[in-house]
């Protein structure tokens, strides 16, 4: 997602080919391979030297420096048959593991496998006919202390075979399942196909604790500047750099915890938090590397030139809130790391503006908000901190669509953190930001709220004060996304336009930002959208997405599945966002309303983690939900939501007074409220007689 910098291009040997591609950097992580270490391979990227850990077929196999995938060296099969470069180590302790490598091929037909005490295991990753490096891994091997196992890689007769950087990751704690009984509708094998490879993708990127890697490693600098032990987390941005990036995890943390990466999310939200400090004029850094505390050099050159944009730190306070939401995790309410940034960012009762929006409102702001404290940006360079995540703006901005709708999520964020603390002076003084906001934005900041047309509203103002309106990538789709449009005509026709604006020229050209197009449109599932319901339309883009993963990345470097925020957003836009889930585990609760597209008219999803136990929720149609709690023990007060004022209304068998209320769109739903213990299920529907 970061277009912020160009990436140069080297022509390198592949086999017998050349091709003018970009060389890919990733680092190898080396490990400490005495068996009391993680579990890892000696000489994952082969740079020692030495190849005396691997076993080499005579004569066909090698080590050569024509086409490293990092680094400068890599591991040759020459075409043919009977061909394999492997090694064999002993695991260190009992677990279940993810074996991943970097492979390039003239051929289809090599294959990756894996092997525990010399017997094949896991389905064998297929090495494909590409000449850019891609990442093949096979998924979820179960080891036991002391099994040896082997990673192997054998030719293909179809074509040369290149293959660097081998790692090992912690299988994910979490597997949620959608089996083939579970889908009903024409799209359903295409659901579970991307589900499929969602997840364990998403699982690949993930850290393996404890092991030892470089720091500061980039396109630039792929050896890094130092060393470094490696914390509990999982790569968010270019799988060529040693770092993760705040708006990357903060777009992946949903599909991350349904993954169970709960420990890998505090640790990289804490990480960012505890970075925003007095001298870095409150921002949290852009990037920190995976010893979550070294900010990425490439990103961060001092105290006064580092990479900032004003809607992540915003957005960092929002998804503190969410990952308590999922969670219940009280550490996310009173880690004073946490709650410190949060009224840093936001301020409180007693310092309503707070040290950060102080920091970034200049004495003379060129857009009057009156009571509302807008923080405002004066250069259009990144280094010098911008408005907007739209990098390729043009304008120079001082205020951005996709900042402000950040901010108001993050005062409805905080006002929850706030409730769950108890703190209710400090929760109304977060609704009341909140609300002056949502007023302010409505009223005036957008431009004129009784005009429908959509390329008249407001998305942004430059540092003059002019205001910007047309299409601006994110300063226009995070407005929605956020939820600050008032709805109505004005807001469903500006939907309309994203959705045409999107598929244009005009459009994003890097896959990662198009992740966020289907989150927009499952924010208004049931607002009309050229002519199709906001959920089909989600639904269009994820099947885009995903049609492109085998594509080049606009950069040239990789394949567009092979950067992180593809997977894991995918997998929270399934789970959460076709099964229209809204947990608030603090109070072992959720609600449900049920976002399928036409083309899937049913569907179950099971192992859905919520506070410290699972639920599996099936849609069996638009009227009809049901879910069983899978928890060990506890109940979930679950609210059923079904779309449309319905007369009736049975729960757990039983018929009740259907109860209603109204989306932030403003559409009419029937719902009702029902306790579900450990070991139980529930079915509710609705109906018209």
């Amino acid at each position: 997602m970061r277009r912020h910098r160009r990436l140069g291009r080297n022509r390198v040997h592949l086999g017998l080919l050349t091709l003018s591609v970009g060389a890919l950097t990733l680092i190898p992580v080396s490990t400490l391979y005495a068996v009391e270490g993680p579990l890892a391979f000696a000489n994952p990227g082969f740079e020692d030297g030495a190849t005396d850990d691997w076993t080499f077929t005579s004569g066909h196999t090698g080590v050569a420096t024509n086409n490293p995938h990092s680094g400068s060296k890599l591991v040759y099969l020459d075409q043919g048959s009977d061909y394999s470069v492997s090694q064999t180590v002993t695991a260190p302790r009992s677990g279940t593991y993810d074996f991943s490598g970097w492979f390039a091929a003239g051929g289809d037909g090599g294959r990756l496998v894996i092997k525990v005490n010399g017997a094949a295991k896991g389905s064998a990753a297929e090495i494909p006919s590409q000449g850019l490096y891609n990442k093949q891994t096979v998924s979820r091997i179960s080891v036991k202390e002391g099994d040896k196992v082997t990673f192997a890689v054998t030719s293909s007769p179809n074509g040369w075979v290149n293959f660097d950087d081998v790692e090992v990751s912690p299988s994910a704690p979490n597997d949620p399942q959608i089996s083939g009984s579970d889908c009903t509708g024409t799209d359903c094998s295409t659901l579970q196909e991307m589900f499929s490879w969602a997840k364990a993708k998403a699982n690949s990127w993930v850290r393996m604790p404890g092991s030892t890697g470089p720091i500061n490693a980039d396109e630039q600098n792929t050896g890094g500047t130092s060393t470094g032990t490696y914390s509990t987390t999982y790569w968010a941005g270019y799988p060529f750099r040693s770092d993760f990036y705040l708006r990357d995890v903060a777009h992946q943390l949903v599909g991350a915890h349904l993954l169970g990466l709960d420990k890998e999310n505090k640790t990289m939200l804490k990480a960012f938090a505890k970075s925003a400090t007095p001298s870095n004029t409150y921002d949290p850094y852009w990037a920190i590397n995976f010893d979550a505390k070294t900010p990425a050099s490439i990103d961060y050159h001092n105290s006064s030139e580092f990479v900032r944009e004003l809607p992540a730190p915003f957005e960092l306070v929002q998804k503190i809130n969410d990952a308590y939401t999922w969670t219940g995790n009280s550490a996310y309410v009173h880690d004073s790391t946490l709650s410190r940034y949060v009224s840093n960012t936001v301020g409180s009762a007693g310092d309503p503006t707070g040290p950060f929006i102080k920091k970034h409102t200049p004495s003379a702001p060129v857009v009057d908000n009156g009571k509302v404290p807008v923080p405002e940006a004066t250069s259009g360079w990144i280094f010098d901190g911008t408005a907007t995540y739209n990098e390729g703006s043009g304008a120079t901005l001082a205020q951005a669509g996709d900042a402000v709708g950040s901010q108001y999520q993050a005062y409805l964020a905080a006002e929850n953190l706030a409730n769950a603390d108890g703190d209710s002076t400090n929760a109304r003084q977060y609704s009341k930001g909140a609300k002056d906001l949502y007023k302010r934005f409505n009223s005036t900041w957008s431009g004129d709220s009784g005009d429908d047309t959509a390329d008249k509203v407001v998305r942004a103002y430059d540092t003059s004060g002019k205001p910007v309106t047309g299409w601006g990538n994110e300063n226009s789709w995070f407005m929605p996304l956020k939820s600050i449009m008032k709805p109505g005509k004005r807001a469903n026709n500006y939907l309309s336009y994203i959705d045409t604006q999107a598929a244009s020229d005009s459009g994003p050209s890097n896959l990662e930002a198009v992740t966020y197009l289907p989150d927009v449109f499952q924010q208004h599932p049931d607002v009309t959208v050229n002519g199709s319901t906001g959920r089909d339309t989600a639904w269009k883009w994820m099947k885009h997405i995903y049609s492109k993963i085998g594509d080049k990345h606009s950069t040239g470097r990789l394949l567009n599945g092979d950067y992180p925020e593809v997977s894991f957003t995918l997998v929270g836009q399934i789970v959460q966002g076709l099964m229209g889930i809204q947990p608030d585990a603090g109070n072992n609760a959720l609600s449900t309303l049920s976002q399928l597209p036409g083309d899937i008219s049913s569907l179950q999803v099971s192992s859905i983690p919520v506070g410290s136990g699972t639920v599996t929720l099936k849609h069996g149609s638009a009227t009809d939900s049901t879910l069983s709690n899978t928890s060990s023990s506890g109940s979930y007060s679950w609210t059923a939501k079904f779309l449309g004022k319905h007369k009736s209304i049975s729960v757990c068998g039983d018929s009740q007074k259907p109860s209603y209320g109204k989306t932030t769109d403003g559409s009419a739903y029937t719902y009702a409220t029902v306790t579900v213990r450990a070991g139980k299920t529930c079915h509710v529907s609705v109906g018209n007689e």
